[in-house]
């Protein structure tokens, strides 16, 4: 992988196309760096030296040849109060992908070089504008696809995440400076905090970084949503619930058993959640080769899923495979959904799970409570509040959680009597995982990692 910032010049100017491709109204051009003015000079035809920060004007792009490009407006943003905390320019032409590569190709014959990805936020992350996961929540707030995850992105871009971080990072040094007090002055008669004191500072400290971890449940499901997978037997009327879900004929319905060979997948939205749907193939005991493959994807779906909807006929009896099957369901993710209630005769089911929900699929009754009942299984204590912190990068949670077990580490050697100075590594590893977070004692690979994933033009 190409590191994202090699090698990094401070004030290095670049330009890249800032909007999404194909047809638009207007489009946007961005320049950024040290010459980003004088670059601009150069095919505007107004006096761009002049101009003062966060203005807007009105003028025509022309080529160094003099020919005229575009009528655009051009904004002009200087030094730290700019995005990037460097001069910027801001092209806004028309929106035809045609022009826009244009005006883009008579930026790059004025100086700047072409912006790798994420390069501008890179450029904000180094020049003190934000820090490392507020950068991430940028790119996180552009591809939100949901309002839970945008509120999510947002408060991390605001720094929500970041001063609890900065809060554990201070409470730890404090500590850290008792400790290197209780090294330092051992028979001084200084009052310092004691033994039993200082930790419980350091549990108190650990569990809040716990409880912010624990956030990471309802954090990936806002940021990546759910896989929601339908497993029955034949004929039970998964792909029919899956239509009557979706609203719309996306399954082959049939009374022939076996139908469905192969997993068919949809997205539907819930509440605000994106969720992924996934017919399967009816498990039954065959010989079939082709179902065969069909019911193993079957299991390896419903291991794989967030959620399980387990389907039965309410007008017949469990038979033998869906008795084994129910023994090898986990019962926290399942929900059993007994279809086809609008048929007489139903069949008395013993059936021990905690959420069973009564619906027809061909009728389309009960679905609004099925849809409830999945809510509920989703989120284990209710939705997040708005303006909660929720934990969605992977890469968050992993440093979290070795600051704790660093942490503990410390707990541990105090309670066990260990002297304070053989203590500094793991008060050193906690700070230092903390600080991954927010971008303090980053490694290279790192921030190749992180920028890498970024849109060109931000």
């Amino acid at each position: 992988m190409e590191f994202i910032h090699q090698p990094y010049q401070p004030g290095e100017t670049i330009t890249a196309i800032a909007t999404p491709p194909g047809e638009g109204g207007v489009a946007i051009i961005r320049i950024s760096g040290k010459e980003a003015i004088s670059a601009a000079s150069k095919i505007f035809s107004g006096p761009v030296h002049s101009y003062k920060t966060h203005t807007a004007h009105f003028g025509q792009i022309r080529n160094l040849a003099g020919a005229h490009i575009d009528d655009v407006l051009l904004f002009v943003m200087l030094g730290k109060r700019s995005y990037t905390g460097e001069d910027t320019v801001e092209i806004h032409c028309h929106g035809g992908s045609l022009i826009t590569r244009r005006v883009l190709e008579t930026v790059l014959a004025a100086g700047p070089r072409t912006a790798r990805p994420g390069e501008f936020t890179f450029k904000a992350y180094m020049n003190g504008k934000l820090d490392l996961a507020q950068a991430e929540a940028v790119q996180q707030l552009i591809g939100a696809k949901n309002e839970h995850a945008l509120d999510a992105a947002e408060n991390i871009l605001k720094g929500a995440l970041s001063k609890k971080i900065t809060t554990f990072q201070k409470d730890l040094t404090l500590i850290a400076a008792i400790l290197e007090a209780w090294v330092d002055f051992p028979e001084e008669g200084l009052e310092f905090a004691s033994m039993e004191e200082v930790c419980q500072q350091l549990e108190q400290t650990k569990q809040q970084m716990q409880q912010l971890v624990e956030t990471f449940h309802d954090g990936r499901i806002v940021q990546e949503g759910i896989s929601l997978c339908l497993i029955g037997s034949p004929n039970v009327g998964k792909s029919s619930l899956m239509n009557a879900l979706l609203d719309k004929d996306r399954a082959i319905v049939s009374e022939i058993p076996g139908t469905t060979r192969d997993l068919l997948e949809d997205h539907m939205r819930l509440n605000g959640l994106n969720l992924r749907l996934i017919d399967t193939a009816g498990i039954r005991h065959s010989t079939e080769i082709v179902e065969q493959e069909g019911i193993r994807r079957s299991r390896r779906a419903m291991t794989d899923a967030d959620l399980i909807l387990f389907v039965l006929d309410a007008g017949k009896a469990l038979n033998s495979d869906e008795e084994t099957l129910m023994k090898q369901l986990p019962s926290k993710k399942t929900i059993v959904v007994r279809n086809k209630i609008d048929l007489p005769h139903q069949a008395s089911l013993e059936i021990d799970f905690l959420h069973v929900v009564n619906i027809s699929a061909k009728e389309k009754t009960g679905l609004d409570q099925l849809r409830h009942t999945i809510d509920q299984v989703i989120w284990e204590h209710g939705p997040p509040a708005r303006d909660e912190v929720l934990i969605t990068n992977i890469r968050h949670k992993e440093a979290l959680m070795q600051a704790i077990i660093a942490c503990s580490g410390l707990i541990t050697g105090l309670q066990t009597g260990v002297s304070p100075e053989f203590l500094a590594f793991d008060m050193r590893q906690c700070l230092n995982e903390l600080g991954k977070i927010i971008g303090v004692n980053i490694t290279e690979d790192i921030l190749s990692a992180i920028f890498s994933t970024f849109c060109i033009g931000k």
